[in-house]
């Protein structure tokens, strides 16, 4: 694994560390292509059931970085993509991803985090998508998914005046899960992650998938792929195993069959 990117395991969580503390995580090309290949490794590994993502006390990460865009012309970005399969790469990961965010969370940070399933966040923590006082926009999903998580007129104002939420707003408006103490943030992330790490991979997976089409789709067209992923859970041993553990009261083992 690239040394942009530190890596710890507790039992079946993994965590991810962005690793760029001279630059407060700025996220460049080399970052992007570090972590889509750490998740990508992450999604194939059977000991992996849950990963979180984090940065340091200071940073999450304090946006994309300017020093390496600045030269670029419109041809160069159009003809790189630049970001955008990185980005979705990121998105395509099937097992569940938190990220745990304290500091600055701007810009690409801010899209970053939201590409993960939710965010739990320290007090300490700033979002923020502030592209337009550099000339820019979000390129990353801030403007499609800011908007989807608190709504158009809170969205439309952060992303056309640059200014930060802290950690309390961004609970009220929706864009984050919980705020807990900076002091408590990872020990309460592997803990979240533990609890889903127990459950069945199959119900996790189709669940992440079923609430992530709830974006994408209309009303009926959701309730249909939930009700669908539904049924084709009860062609699992887990759903079996599940209802029987419940009926006799005992401890349940999931297999992920």
């Amino acid at each position: 694994m690239s040394d942009l990117i530190l890596s710890e395991t507790h039992g079946p969580v993994l965590v991810l560390r962005l690793n760029r503390p001279e630059a407060l995580n700025a996220l460049n090309l080399a970052l992007m292509q570090a972590l889509a290949a750490a998740l990508a490794a992450a999604d194939a590994d059977p000991a992996v059931r849950c990963v979180v993502l984090t940065g340091s006390d200071k940073a999450f990460a304090a946006g994309a970085d300017v020093r390496e865009m600045q030269g670029k012309t419109y041809a160069q970005v159009f003809a790189e993509d630049i970001f955008g399969p990185e980005a979705a790469a990121i998105a395509r990961i099937r097992k569940p991803l938190i990220a745990a965010v304290s500091g600055y969370c701007l810009g690409g940070g801010c899209e970053l985090a939201m590409l993960c399933d939710f965010i739990l966040c320290a007090d300490t923590a700033r979002f923020g998508q502030p592209e337009v006082n550099l000339g820019i926009i979000p390129g990353m999903g801030g403007s499609q998914r800011l908007t989807r998580a608190v709504g158009k007129s809170k969205a439309m104002e952060m992303v056309l005046t640059g200014r930060m939420m802290d950690a309390a707003e961004a609970e009220r408006a929706g864009l984050v899960s919980r705020v807990v103490p900076m002091a408590d943030l990872m020990a309460e992330a592997v803990k979240t992650a533990t609890t889903i790490a127990a459950k069945s991979a199959l119900a996790v997976m189709a669940a992440k998938e079923a609430v992530n089409r709830s974006q994408e789709t209309a009303l009926a067209e959701g309730l249909l792929f939930e009700r669908r992923q539904f049924h084709a859970l009860f062609g699992t041993q887990d759903q079996k195993e599940g209802m029987a553990a419940f009926i006799a009261k005992r401890p349940v083992q999931f297999s992920d069959r």
